[in-house]
Order: C-alpha cells, then sequence, then structure tokens
C-alpha cells in the first residue's frame, strides 16, 4: 500500500499546494464557463485519473477539449476533439503567468471562455493575472499528492457504491482543493448561511440546497492532511456520537469529524480504516436525522467493505 498511501507532510509542500490550487482554480473555472450547469455545482469539478486530474471533456462551441494536469509528466495537456494538443511544462513559476500562457493555449485552439480572474475560497486573494507571490512546484511532492488522491478515491469510490440513494461522483473541488463524495437523503435542506471567503452567498445556498452527508479528503488541518466527515444540516447529538477509528475526533472548529491522514497511512490495514471512518460517520447522520428509507421500507444504504467482489 505504499503507493497508495505515501507520506505527504505538508510543511515540505505547502507552497507548491498552494500554487497549484490556484492553477486548478484557473482550469475549473474554464469548466464552469463551458460546461452545462448541474446541481450542487457538480459541472465544475475535476475527476482523479491515471495521470493527475481532468476536466473531463468539456463542450464549447464547434467542438470539445479536455483539460488534464498530469502529475507524473508534470504538465498540463489541453486536447480538442479535432486531435489538436497543446502542453504547458509544470514548474516553478508564477499564478500569473501560468494564466496568460494558459488563456493564450487556448485562444490559439479557438476556445474563447471569459472567466472571473479573483480565486474563490480564499480570504486576501490576488486574481490570477496579477498574482506574482504564488509560483512554488515541487515535483515529487506532487506526485506524492497524487498518489495519495488515488487511494482517497479508490476507499470513497467504494464507500459510494454502498448507497442506493442519490449520491455525488467523488469530485474534486478546486475552491477547498478537496477530493469529495457526498450523499443525499432526499430531503431539503435550510438554507446555507453563506459566509465563505470570495464566494457568494447565493453559490453556497445551491451547494447545500438538500439534506446531506459528506465526506472526503483534505490537505490542510493536520500535519499531513486530513480526512473528514460532515453532515447538513448537523442532526442533534451528532458531534457526541461515537465513530471509528479511535483518531477520529469531531473537530469544533471545522464543524466537521476528521481523522488525520497519518492515522490511515500508518494502519496496518489503511483502506478498511479509512472505510470504517466513512460508514460510522454517515451512520452518526443517517440515524439522529431518521433519514427516509426506500419505497419498500429498506434503508438507503448498505456497508460496503474494503474487501473485492470477488472476494
Amino acid at each position: 500500500m505504499a503507493m497508495s498511501w505515501p507520506s505527504v507532510p505538508l510543511e515540505q509542500w505547502q507552497p507548491t499546494r498552494d500554487t497549484v490550487h490556484l492553477w486548478t482554480q484557473i482550469v475549473g473555472k474554464t469548466r464552469l464557463a463551458l460546461a452545462p450547469r448541474t446541481n450542487h455545482w457538480w459541472s465544475c469539478t475535476l475527476y482523479v485519473t491515471v495521470r493527475g486530474l481532468s476536466t473531463s471533456l468539456m463542450p464549447y462551441p464547434g467542438g470539445g477539449a479536455e483539460v488534464e494536469f498530469d502529475f507524473t509528466r508534470h504538465e498540463l495537456t489541453i486536447a480538442t476533439i479535432g486531435g489538436q494538443v497543446r502542453r504547458m511544462p509544470l514548474v516553478a513559476r508564477t499564478v500569473a503567468d501560468f494564466y496568460a500562457e494558459f488563456r493564450a493555449q487556448l485562444d490559439s485552439l479557438g476556445i474563447d471562455v471569459p472567466i472571473a480572474t479573483t480565486p474563490n475560497e480564499i480570504p486576501d486573494a490576488i486574481p490570477f493575472d496579477a498574482d506574482d507571490v504564488h509560483g512554488d512546484y515541487d515535483a515529487h511532492a506532487m506526485h506524492r499528492f497524487w498518489l495519495s488522491l488515488v487511494g482517497a478515491h479508490r476507499v470513497m469510490t467504494r464507500f459510494r457504491a454502498g448507497f442506493r440513494g442519490k449520491a455525488s461522483p467523488v469530485h474534486f473541488f478546486w475552491g477547498a482543493f478537496d477530493l469529495a463524495v457526498t450523499r443525499f437523503s432526499g430531503r431539503r435542506a435550510p438554507r446555507h448561511p453563506g459566509g465563505i471567503p470570495n464566494c457568494p452567498d447565493w453559490v453556497m445556498a445551491e451547494a447545500y440546497s438538500d439534506e446531506v452527508s459528506s465526506c472526503g479528503y483534505w490537505p490542510g488541518g493536520a500535519a499531513e492532511g486530513l480526512f473528514y466527515s460532515y453532515a447538513y444540516p448537523a442532526p442533534a447529538g451528532f458531534a457526541e456520537y461515537a465513530v471509528l477509528p479511535r483518531a477520529a475526533h469531531f473537530d469544533e472548529q471545522l464543524g466537521e469529524f476528521v481523522l488525520p491522514y497519518t492515522a490511515v497511512r500508518e494502519a496496518a490495514d489503511p483502506d478498511s480504516v479509512l472505510l470504517d471512518f466513512f460508514n460510522s460517520t454517515f451512520l452518526a447522520a443517517y440515524s439522529l436525522a431518521g433519514w427516509p428509507t426506500t419505497e419498500d421500507g429498506e434503508p438507503r444504504w448498505a456497508v460496503a467493505t474494503a474487501r473485492s467482489a470477488d472476494g
């Protein structure tokens, strides 16, 4: 499991994380502008691939394109359905420089897509075209982080498969720079209060229009990042619910259950430990909020296991 769960000490790659976070916002905003809008902003996310993170196919007038961060070869590729390909090296370069070249490459392909240049969900945000502050890139660290995403994606995909109700894809949100998957009860939720830096309140209201239990992986909040799980709206008693494993706890400041990445990485069976965390924290939301059953009176979920289908 060493390849799936590499060591990713934040202190060694935080400047790179912060730079790539902004690069993903530039690409993510491009998808937001091109793709038809779907509920809860699912149409703007990125996806884990065998090389890095991708927009998937995006339509534009007269064609379609895909943008992918390749964290193995360390290049950004822009490919069109017409066979055209543009490549940008992923090296130490400022956000302003990255933005200028990316826009020029889109122009050369005839892809006209205006985007808002102010980053979202970041305090004191600097417009992309003026950001000469962030420019670090540690290729080795980014490759290791991508491998950690692959491990998280594997377990989260398994977890998603254990629910028969509405569930999101396992997708990467460039606003907060986290991988997430969400289950829905089928009931509407009270309007989200918003208050996220550089993110209009109506955006959060759409994201949380329905009652959810959501979990994910975020490279922040702990020495090597953490896994999280929360409910919106959080039912009474949620923070006190006993969850697995013992290393997990409820973070009052975040309003979420958290499990340090290190605790997963160092476990004898990391996949099982992480799956226990996702299942037990979901059970807290499901049980305390009294989620509806199916028309046949059956629960909409079944506990997923870390074992493969063939045992």
